[in-house]
């Protein structure tokens, strides 16, 4: 449904951010059970990372081009802290070669990102 605008459908972000909160809560209480508190706190601080990352890409996208700055560096940080969250959460599950390439696209990935917000 194109409505000739830019703006999101507000429907469907409430139910994207519902399932979000709900896949959220059910992974903490399934760490809360199993008495994982790492799994809890890993699964807590993305949930508040994704939070402020879309909060700061609302701001990024409603900012004048010369007031873009600190959401854009604030994004850049955010992204970069969740891919490195879970290449750490990933890699020691391959492999050792495959552990070395997961942290060798996280770092690319964060570079790429850096490169393209910063640098072009």
């Amino acid at each position: 449904m194109d409505r000739g605008d830019d703006a999101p459908n507000p429907l469907l972000t409430k139910l994207a951010l519902g399932a979000l909160t709900c896949s959220s809560l059910v992974a903490a209480h399934r760490s809360w059970a199993s008495g994982d508190p790492g799994a809890l706190a890993f699964v807590a601080l993305a949930y508040a990372a994704l939070l402020l990352l879309l909060h700061f890409l609302r701001r990024f996208e409603r900012a004048p081009p010369e007031g873009r700055g600190r959401a854009k560096a604030a994004v850049w940080a955010l992204s970069t802290l969740l891919t490195a969250m879970f290449a750490a959460r990933v890699g020691p599950l391959m492999p050792p070669p495959v552990g070395v390439a997961v942290w060798a696209m996280a770092a690319t990935t964060a570079g790429g990102g850096f490169w393209a917000l910063f640098l072009t």
